[in-house]
């Protein structure tokens, strides 16, 4: 068998950068070369190659892309040009999904896996906008593409709404997407699934008066064990998504005493040092099953 290769543009940030030294290291033990700090942003397609300074990335055994913080739409149309030549980790079907909470929830509601009652409608039927507050009496405002918790806006109320549209329609949105606001207690459980497989589970809790969970929304994180219907929910809404890789974000709904997914990252973040301080210590397996998929994956 010929010497297998791969590609890895992994973050480097928050112990990144440590994180991408023990991968290499477990996939040279098994005999697999890697090629890290690949930015497809420093890459182009030239006739049938995609090639970053002097190597065909298109031939590689496989692609593994895990940077949320610096993707660009160059990065994206380039994922999705080497995917159709090699296996990409996650393949850029299953990210691109993730990456659209309209389409993530469509495909989780059509799985049989609960999520926020929603609706999407064209930026000229804001009228229908006005019907779902009052049947909702609260609803949450997201970017389709937003992360982080950015872009997204609690309307309490009609006259909340006729103040944020002027505002939507100068953004020049073809649609608007909106969730009903869920009565929940500020926390969420963030679950890893890698390879259709739990990895770990911590809590984050929103800040003060805000009720958003995401830390970069101000909220913070906190050991959390998941219940085995936690579990469940996280690895059927992976498997429904596609993903290799995934971190659910869970939250119990009070008003109908169930838990419901509110989405599916697709680059959900390792544990950072001062995180694995606090008693989060899921990274090693987490390491060791992308390891594992890598390995399965380019296997001929």
């Amino acid at each position: 068998m010929s010497k297998r290769k791969i590609g890895m543009w992994l973050y480097s940030n928050g112990g990144g950068d440590k994180i991408g030294k023990k991968i290499i290291k477990k996939l040279k033990e098994r005999g697999i070369e890697t090629l890290d700090n690949i930015n497809l942003r420093h890459a182009i397609a030239k006739n049938s190659h995609i090639l970053y300074d002097d190597i065909k990335l298109d031939k590689l055994d496989l692609f593994f892309s895990y940077n949320a913080g610096e993707q660009t739409q160059y990065q994206m149309y380039l994922y999705q040009a080497l995917n159709r030549m090699i296996p990409m980790i996650n393949s850029y079907d299953s990210f691109a999904l993730t990456e659209d909470k309209f389409h993530t929830s469509f495909v989780l509601r059509n799985n049989g896996v609960q999520t926020a009652d929603y609706k999407l409608c064209h930026r000229d039927d804001g009228h229908q906008l006005k019907k779902i507050i009052k049947k909702w009496d609260k609803m949450v405002y997201k970017p389709t593409d937003g992360w982080g918790g950015v872009g997204l806006t609690k309307i309490e109320n009609e006259a909340n709404l006729d103040m944020l549209m002027p505002f939507l329609n100068q953004m020049d949105l073809r649609y608007f997407f909106v969730e009903k606001f869920i009565d929940y207690d500020n926390t969420d459980f963030r679950v890893d699934i890698v390879d259709g497989e739990f990895v770990g589970c911590y809590g984050r809790k929103a800040s003060g008066t805000d009720w958003r969970t995401n830390v970069t929304s101000g909220g913070s994180v906190f050991v959390r064990e998941a219940n085995d219907e936690i579990i469940e929910i996280a690895t059927k809404a992976a498997k429904a998504c596609g993903v290799d890789i995934a971190g659910v974000d869970i939250i119990y709904d009070r008003d109908k005493e169930e838990y419901i997914v509110l989405e599916v990252n697709g680059i959900p973040a390792f544990a950072t040092p001062e995180q694995e301080k606090m008693g989060l210590n899921f990274n090693d397996i987490k390491i060791e099953k992308i390891v594992e998929l890598i390995d399965r994956k380019t296997r001929k």
